[in-house]
């Protein structure tokens, strides 16, 4: 059954994607615990570094603070209620703090810590002041170490920056002092710890049905393809469900800085990359682990990003018969993509003319899916564009699709279209070689 069938099936039978299944549940305290949380925070007299789980001593000492806050501000609530409340708070106050609440907020997408008295969060697309603050630098430094220390990472005065990813897969970036010269700075971008699917994504406008039933045929019929856009524009979640449509019975390795693919398929294994050690020894980069997979037997390699050297073995990877791999670039366009290309080709080390990389970059490359965040917090494929090969020293590319921004409406949304241009691909050719024959409506 075609993606736009299950789509029609769906509809007929009232299920909804999941992104409209989930009610958004709003703590009817979440006001008060703030009020409360941030009371307790200044009141209390301890370092935040010597907090350990099995420090009952320093728990107690919270738990008789939050109580006594609770007595005070909370009034009309049940015995029950208050104990809810007080359980919450000790678990937010201990755990990862004023941001608890935030990450538990299926409407936050990233939260920003600047030094402990500033939290800002995007919400449903923008950015808001958050009402809540850390009582100090020790206070943000007790979340980082918690967070980093649980995948074996460190940080401290010697290697002041970390990334890191929580249990759900969300990707955490810290930063500390020297460098962070306002405190200790935490940038989380969440991840949902049920991923989307691809039904969710055209529910959320990111994508038509059409193009998703493109992409998935490209997908399944071996096209590499580099999903590039601009930082926070949704290239990790596309990504994911891209890979979403590999076959099941293939042998996967995906490559990361920090693991945050959650691919539903059997055989995968997954690799992250390893920071240099106190003596600046150990480091295993993600070139490193792009070599080593090719002595995997992957059947599909997926990059959760190339930003240097390692795009020269990802391309000749392309080129050696691992078809249908796929990864992630920042970019502002299809054309900006493939210069960005070329130059971290040339980060490499290696002394190749500028023709023979455009060689490499236009026989390894199939498909260019372009994202983009726009001005009202969305997220749109902008361009879905082949990669038609070399003619002279330009490599020629050709847009199959296009989202046709038209203005704004009087509440600040971009109103738009997703368009075919016309043009039919090239490599329809290669995925009827794989038994795969798209329906002409895709294109009308």
């Amino acid at each position: 059954m075609s993606l736009k069938q299950r789509l029609e099936q769906a509809n007929q039978t009232g299920a909804k994607p999941r992104q409209q299944q989930i009610e958004n549940i709003k703590d009817p305290f979440s006001g008060l615990k703030t009020k409360i949380q941030n009371k307790v925070i200044g009141e209390l007299d301890i370092d935040f570094t010597e907090i350990t789980e099995d420090n009952d001593e320093l728990k107690t000492e919270i738990e008789l603070i939050i109580k006594k806050h609770i007595e005070t501000e909370s009034l009309n609530m049940t015995n029950a209620q208050k104990k809810k409340i007080q359980e919450e708070l000790l678990n937010e106050i201990i755990g990862f703090g004023p941001i608890t609440r935030y990450l538990e907020d299926p409407d936050v997408t990233e939260i920003m810590v600047n030094g402990p008295k500033q939290i800002f969060v995007e919400q449903s697309g923008k950015l808001q002041l958050a009402d809540a603050v850390f009582k100090d630098n020790n206070h943000v430094l007790h979340v980082i170490k918690k967070i980093v220390s649980a995948i074996g990472r460190r940080i401290d005065e010697s290697s002041p920056m970390v990334d890191a990813r929580l249990k759900n897969g969300s990707r955490v970036n810290a930063i500390i002092p020297p460098l962070a010269i306002d405190g200790p700075s935490i940038t989380i971008r969440k991840f949902s710890e049920d991923p989307f699917m691809v039904e969710d994504l055209i529910g959320f406008g990111t994508l038509n049905s059409k193009m998703a039933e493109l992409l998935r045929a490209c997908v399944e019929g071996r096209l590499n393809i580099i999903v590039s856009g601009g930082t926070g524009s949704g290239k990790t979640t596309t990504l994911n469900v891209l890979s979403s449509f590999i076959p099941d019975d293939e042998r996967i390795v995906t490559i990361e800085d920090a693991a945050e693919l959650q691919l539903i398929q059997t055989h995968i294994v997954r690799l992250e990359t390893r920071p240099a050690n106190i003596e600046g020894k150990g480091e295993i980069s993600i070139r490193d682990l792009v070599k080593n997979s090719l002595r995997m037997r992957p059947d599909r390699i997926v990059v959760g990003e190339v930003r240097s050297g390692e795009a020269l073995d990802m391309l000749q990877a392309m080129n050696t018969g691992h078809d249908g791999s796929l990864t992630t670039a920042h970019a502002n366009s299809p054309r900006d993509m493939l210069s960005r290309l070329e130059t971290m080709v040339l980060m490499s080390g290696m002394n190749l003319p500028i023709r023979a990389v455009r060689d490499q970059v236009s026989s390894a490359v199939d498909l260019i899916v372009q994202q983009s965040r726009l001005q009202d917090g969305s997220r749109k494929i902008t361009y879905i564009t082949e990669v038609l090969g070399m003619e002279g020293d330009v490599i020629i590319l050709q847009d199959i699709f296009k989202f046709n921004q038209k203005g704004i409406d009087n509440r600040g949304k971009v109103i738009g279209d997703f368009e075919f241009t016309g043009i039919l691909p090239r490599f329809l050719q290669n995925l009827r070689n794989h038994g795969i024959e798209l329906p002409q409506s895709i294109f009308q």
